[in-house]
């Protein structure tokens, strides 16, 4: 399966910044470590180009990323500091769900060990997310002539804000998120679907509430590609996540929505999303799960290609 990683993910942060920059790094590790990809299969990806983004982001406001011009309410909204490096970082994230995407449609599925920056609306970034890959992705395939039709299942604690935004009135690409009810952002979006959970929802509540959300935006017309945005942070143990999901739970989760997208034979893109565990060896467990899962999907489909 191919995996989609650069150091440049790992953006050097001030002394006591709480996003978990180290599992990018860390999770790499793992899947080195697991043997998940085979030879060739860990692939740098290339930076998204201006063309790219601004399918999906304003002209000014590119502008003001590129340049280090951002207002410093705007740089307090993203909360990184700005540097050249974390728009290269921004840049990469988001290539690597596009190269994610692409190698999805060869191969069934494929992985960014970053991406999910649902946050970063047209015209501004928030919630530690510059530039919003999914719909950058969505748009940059479409753009290819590869698919016509994309859905975005997004399972973060957090609403997908900015990608239901940027997609609104957009019938060729999909949005569901299912997320907590009364956490960030507290001015949400209409997604063409919204599954609210309420704090303290459970495995049994999250999962039942999955498989009701998979039903209705999967069994649509002409889906070819799935971006599932496969969030840590519904884990119990999340500093920021207000649900009490087990990493079982998750588990159980990756499995449905891959399970489900197999069985209708779409495409998965699998991108990381949020994490924010207080042992960030947590949050890096669960995305490796998440990676393990589509990993044994790849192994799965390759299997039955070639008749056992």
């Amino acid at each position: 399966m191919k995996v989609f990683y650069s150091d440049q993910f790992v953006l050097p942060l001030p002394d006591g910044h709480r996003f978990p920059m180290v599992k990018y790094s860390m999770l790499r590790e793992r899947v080195v470590q697991s043997g998940l990809c085979g030879p060739g299969e860990l692939r740098v990806p290339d930076a998204v180009t201006d063309e790219e983004i601004l399918r999906a982001h304003e002209a000014d406001y590119l502008h003001r990323v590129v340049t280090g011009t951002l207002t410093p309410k705007e740089v307090r909204r993203i909360g990184f500091p700005w540097t050249e490096r974390m728009v290269e970082r921004s840049r990469r994230a988001s290539g690597g769900t596009v190269g994610a995407c692409r190698a999805a449609l060869e191969d069934g599925v494929a992985a960014n060990l970053a991406g999910g920056t649902h946050h970063a609306l047209s015209g501004r970034g928030e919630g530690y997310c510059v530039f919003n890959d999914s719909a950058i992705a969505a748009r940059a395939v479409q753009d290819a002539g590869l698919v016509e039709r994309v859905v975005v299942i997004d399972t973060d604690v957090h609403q997908g804000n900015g990608t239901a935004r940027i997609l609104a009135g957009d019938p060729s690409v999909f949005t569901f998120s299912m997320h907590g009810e009364k956490n960030f952002p507290f001015d949400k979006e209409n997604s063409d679907l919204d599954i609210p959970l309420p704090d303290g929802a459970d495995d049994t509540e999250f999962l039942e509430a999955l498989k009701r959300g998979l039903d209705i935006a999967l069994d649509r017309s002409n889906i070819e590609l799935a971006i599932y945005l496969a969030g840590a942070d519904p884990f119990e143990d999340d500093k920021l996540g207000r649900l009490k999901v087990t990493k079982p739970g998750l588990a159980e989760r990756d499995r449905l929505v891959l399970d489900a997208c197999r069985e209708r034979d779409i495409p998965v893109a699998v991108t990381m999303a949020g994490g924010y565990a207080r042992e960030v060896s947590d949050t890096v467990d669960i995305h490796f799960q998440s990676i393990s899962a589509a990993a044994k999907m790849a192994h799965d489909q390759r299997r039955e290609l070639h008749g056992g």
